[in-house]
């Protein structure tokens, strides 16, 4: 985080002399593979999956012997146990096992387990390819890469103009298309916003709504073509199914991503709720949060600030619909019953409020006297 959007202590940002300033930041390129590479990927990611679950039962098995002391194995010991398997693989090398064995290795210690899921190569329930490389492994070739001796045509291959990658990988989509993902560094210039802080309040009637009264209007992003999706699966075509679906998929993230680009542009400091996805799934109003997308907002303002030196602090909005923002009385609407009531009247100093501007008021004056929940600010 750079040292222009540390904010003050009273949660304001701080004054900045250097009004701009370069930095690097990590980006993944993704850009769509020609149908022609299908089925060469699909028969690598099938390899991939192999050494997958011999690294699982491999780590299994170290740490449950039959005799002997357990042992944690690291991804060095993964390595150096899979040293010459390269010769008994027709399409991937030994760049892309050491890849394999360091994911699965950070997956286990995350999960903090002794054996992941195994990776299922053929049948209904199969999981989706994936063939990771190391940046010497892929090579540009006029309008095409070449990875292990193969072509691969993109569409847009203009993006890789000047693009120096880092490692990536090959990923296969729900739909069977595959995408060429990497990662790169480009340049972001960190500026000061030309307003001040911001609250955000998460919804269902709308996604989101500012303490300036912005929205990010609800588009029923999944509900729309809703009946399609159903009238596809009952006619068994299960890839226009699959289609409508990462249709809904685009037009969500599009929206979002639209809306935290116009406000990290906008507000040098910014405070959101910390409504929970996964208990109000729980309830009957899954599809509809689930259609919104929370979490995918709150992880683009996290990202999109630190690049642009934005503070974004996630804070509890407990109470923040019922009190009110002017005197701080808890005269508001409570209860899952009165969610119909859009706006009120404080009875203690009788200020009209909006539903949802009020409690984007009271996140952020809440966020500069409560400690944060997550996000992208400094440590004190």
């Amino acid at each position: 985080m750079n040292a222009a959007s540390a904010p003050t202590n009273s949660g304001a940002p701080a004054k900045v002399s250097d009004p701009s300033h370069t930095i690097f930041v990590a980006r993944t390129l993704r850009m769509k593979l020609k149908a022609e590479a299908y089925r060469w990927l699909n028969a690598a990611a099938a390899e991939v999956n192999f050494v997958w679950n011999w690294s699982n039962e491999t780590t299994a098995k170290a740490a449950r012997p039959f005799a002997g002391k357990p042992k944690r194995l690291s991804e060095f010991d993964l390595d150096n146990l899979s040293a010459g398997a390269s010769k008994y693989f027709e399409r991937i090398g030994s760049d892309t096992i050491q890849c394999v064995n360091h994911e699965y290795a950070a997956k286990r210690r995350a999960a903090k387990r002794t054996r992941l899921r195994w990776r299922v190569s053929r049948g209904t329930r199969r999981s989706l390819g994936w063939v990771p490389f190391k940046a010497a492994s892929l090579k540009r070739k006029g309008k095409a890469v070449r990875f292990c001796g193969k072509s691969f045509r993109i569409f847009e291959p203009e993006r890789l103009q000047g693009v120096k990658w880092r490692q990536g990988c090959f990923a296969q989509d729900a739909v069977g298309d595959w995408w060429l993902c990497l990662g790169v560094k480009v340049k972001g210039e960190t500026t000061i916003a030309p307003k001040e802080a911001v609250g955000i309040d998460l919804g269902l009637k709308e996604v989101a709504v500012t303490s300036d009264g912005a929205r990010c209007e609800r588009s029923r992003f999944y509900r729309d073509i809703e009946p399609r999706i159903a009238q596809a699966q009952r006619r068994g075509h299960k890839r226009q199914a699959k289609l409508l679906h990462r249709q809904a998929a685009n037009r969500r993230r599009d929206a979002l991503h639209k809306f935290s680009r116009r406000i990290v542009n906008e507000y040098q400091y910014i405070a959101v709720g910390d409504v929970s996805s996964a208990q109000l799934v729980k309830t009957r109003m899954a599809k509809a949060v689930l259609d919104s997308g929370w979490g995918m907002l709150r992880q683009m303002l996290q990202y999109k600030g630190e690049h642009a030196g934005r503070s974004v602090v996630i804070v509890s909005e407990r109470f923040t619909t019922r009190a009110c923002s002017s005197c701080g009385c808890l005269t508001g609407p409570s209860g899952p019953r009165q969610l119909v009531v859009r706006r009120w009247c404080c009875s203690a100093c009788g200020a009209e409020h909006d539903r949802d501007v009020n409690a984007a008021r009271n996140i952020l004056a809440g966020s500069r006297s409560r400690t944060s929940v997550s996000g992208n600010e400094p440590s004190p």
